[in-house]
């Protein structure tokens, strides 16, 4: 199978270290529990670890896909037409807009360990969503998938 240009697809996992917290959590846990015996030791390693792990797991299961025409952040998807112009943010200019530069109306889809991201206005005069911000690992890749989806829509419509 062939993919257009206009595909991008990424998953905003976690890093290592956490994992390696999720372990921690998992022998500390264990370490509470070891007074009562074996069993319960046994128990609370790996209940614990499980829990946490699972937790980072659903944490670092975000998804940044442009396919079929829209813009799939997270839970969202937002038609690539009713998107402007992609800004690609280093990691100073997606830090001001996580913070000071930040609408509450926007759609944030932000990752504390991602250092970069990809700001895209919205077009669409009845949505009040002012614009898009991504954390991503490619805002380039990004930001040329959603170009690329714009003129194909432009040019299929």
């Amino acid at each position: 199978m062939q993919l257009s240009p206009a595909h991008h697809d990424e998953r905003l996992t976690a890093p290592r270290s956490w994992w390696g917290i999720a372990a921690l959590i998992g022998l500390a846990c264990a370490l509470m529990l070891l007074p009562l015996g074996l069993l319960p030791l046994l128990a609370g390693l790996v209940g614990g670890a499980g829990l946490a792990g699972l937790l980072v797991s659903s944490y670092g299961s975000a998804r940044i896909r442009v396919v079929g025409g829209a813009l799939a952040a997270g839970d969202a998807r937002i038609p690539v037409s009713a998107l402007g112009e992609p800004e690609v943010l280093d990691a100073e200019g997606a830090r001001a807009w996580r913070t000071y530069k930040a609408d509450t109306r926007a759609f944030m889809l932000m990752r504390s360990y991602v250092p970069t991201a990809l700001r895209v206005p919205v077009t669409d005069p009845a949505d009040p969503t002012p614009y898009v911000y991504v954390s991503t690992r490619a805002p380039e890749a990004l930001a040329s998938a959603i170009r690329a989806a714009q003129e194909a829509g432009a040019t299929a419509g």
